[in-house]
């Protein structure tokens, strides 16, 4: 197997996963909060502002869904006018599921604590801005950036499930059991640290460009108190 060949392998299991993990959750996690539309399952804590966590959930697992065919080469090649419609549909989502996040941000989240208040609305703030800036790409026709910005965008939507995972891990209960200081710990681990990692492959996979030496001009052997006036 060549290396490009086990790239491209990689790259194919890597989404299948994410695929896999995006229809888990949505299913074991988001669904039941449409089949089971009552105060008993939404608690006193969403009941309340029960359609703006609709919005939230909706828009999220939409982008959930969406993001890892958006992100497949091969897919985006083949069928380029379905991807263009996904993606139309993909920053919708988004755009639906933060706009419901600020609200709850200022609403709702304060019920527990201000740091927990914090924590999703600057979460909802780099969500809504990393998928307007991959927008902003592609009308500009910038496609290296705007799949770079996809990639983030995904990765803080994919934020949401991790949280999930964090919360209610028995060794995080342990650490930090009063969800008060373990949700905004939590939220804030999500999305920074995994945003961080691909940061850096992003910039590490980067070719690298050359300095090319710039031609000596008459000024750079001027003293280095000289003040050029035109």
């Amino acid at each position: 197997m060549t290396g490009l060949t086990a790239v491209k392998t990689l790259k194919t299991i890597s989404l299948t996963i994410l695929v896999l993990v995006a229809l888990y959750f949505v299913i074991d996690r988001v669904l039941p909060y449409f089949f089971k539309f009552n105060i008993e399952h939404y608690k006193s804590y969403y009941w309340p502002n029960k359609w703006w966590l609709v919005g939230h959930l909706s828009g999220g697992a939409l982008a959930l869904l969406i993001g890892p065919f958006q992100l497949s080469t091969p897919f985006r090649n083949r069928f380029i006018k379905i991807h263009r419609s996904l993606g139309k549909l993909y920053i919708s989502g988004i755009m639906i599921a933060s706009l419901s996040a600020f609200y709850m941000s200022f609403y709702v989240a304060p019920q527990v604590n201000v740091s927990w208040s914090i924590s999703l609305f600057v979460l909802a703030l780099v969500w809504l801005a990393s998928v307007l800036m991959a927008y902003r790409a592609i009308m500009l026709k910038q496609i290296p950036q705007h799949r770079e910005w996809m990639i983030r965008s995904y990765i803080i939507s994919l934020g949401f499930v991790l949280f999930r995972f964090l919360n209610e891990s028995s060794l995080v209960q342990e650490l930090m059991p009063a969800f008060e200081e373990r949700g905004p710990a939590c939220l804030w681990l999500s999305w920074t640290v995994p945003l961080f990692a691909s940061e850096m492959l992003l910039q590490w996979n980067k070719k690298k460009i050359k300095n090319r030496k710039r031609p000596q001009s008459d000024f750079d052997n001027e003293p280095v108190g000289y003040n050029f006036k035109p």
